[in-house]
């Protein structure tokens, strides 16, 4: 299944596992990547030293391409970008922030660049900025969201219309099926979160990916956006937030119930009253907890499966 993107990152199929806090270690890179996507360690969560220690384990456990995701707001991204370029990784997924700020740095140590839109403007900023592709992402997706609200089905041809370079689809895809769509609109390639969420490599609490298993359609939103739009679960905490909205709260009052590590109490620790628990809407398509090898395996069968009969 060669094309733009499985040539430019080295790896068998397009599909690409997305590096989301809390979730996303180098256990599941590298189990994605072993079985021919390309798996990201989501750098978001970690502190520095961390991030160095699963970079190491994820070459030892894998010999095929992994990336990393910086979001590019992160306290420390001086020394995070320092460590990606002392360990040798070759691949770099920028998010939350102007990819004019590192591409050239990143681009000169001889790394891929790769940076995440949620619009037309950006995606041609990034292109500008010269990155070697774009993942764009409608606001389907889990955890943090473009104000835009552009769904991935009408972003992904607006996108593919203007830019030159690759283009990966992401945001309400779980499936060989939402696969072939998303190819069909425009995409080179896929990035998938939810549904790898609910892998056995997956770092989130059991708690999390049964709750991701049992969730149904409906039963996430979008909030918080005077801070960030995030997507999230519908709980104790989510109902504590639309009960705040009720009386005009001022974003200093937002802050203070959202408070701090809200999503590692939840996604990671399994406080699933309290906790902030990001997940996209595909959630509601997403029914067994698996190895990350099975959930590859089937997305692509899927996908030629439904090709052919077309």
């Amino acid at each position: 299944m060669k094309n733009r993107i499985t040539e430019l990152f080295n790896i068998q199929y397009p599909l690409i596992q997305a590096g989301m806090i809390w979730n996303s270690g180098y256990k599941l890179a590298s189990a994605v990547s072993n079985s021919g996507g390309l798996g990201i360690i989501g750098a978001g969560s970690m502190y520095p030293e961390v991030l160095r220690e699963h970079i190491q384990k994820c070459k030892k456990a894998t010999d095929k391409p992994f990336a990393v995701n910086v979001p590019m707001l992160y306290p420390q991204i001086k020394e995070i970008i320092d460590i990606i370029v002392e360990e040798g990784v070759e691949i770099v997924f920028t998010s939350a922030g102007n990819p004019k700020t590192w591409t050239s740095f990143l681009k000169e140590k001889g790394i891929t660049v790769v940076h995440v839109v949620s619009s037309v403007k950006f995606a041609l900023k990034a292109q500008d900025a010269g990155v070697d592709a774009v993942v764009a992402e409608g606001f389907e997706a889990g955890g943090h969201n473009g104000r835009e609200e552009t769904t991935t089905f009408t972003l992904i041809p607006m996108v593919k219309e203007k830019i030159a370079i690759p283009l990966i689809a992401a945001g309400g895809i779980a499936t060989g099926r939402g696969m072939l769509a998303a190819m069909v609109l425009g995409a080179d390639a896929v990035q998938i979160g939810s549904r790898f969420v609910t892998s056995f490599e997956s770092s989130a609490h059991e708690n999390f990916k049964q709750k991701v298993v049992d969730t149904q359609d409906g039963e996430t939103e979008l909030t918080l956006k005077e801070l960030a739009p995030v997507r999230l679960i519908k709980n104790k905490f989510y109902n504590e937030v639309k009960e705040l909205y009720t009386q005009n709260p001022t974003v200093e009052e937002i802050k203070e119930l959202l408070g701090r590590a809200r999503a590692k109490k939840g996604m990671f620790e399994g406080d699933m009253e309290d906790g902030e628990l990001e997940i996209g809407q595909i959630a509601g398509l997403i029914h067994e907890i698996k190895p990350a090898a099975e959930i590859v395996k089937e997305i692509i069968e899927e996908f030629e499966e439904v090709k052919r009969s077309l």
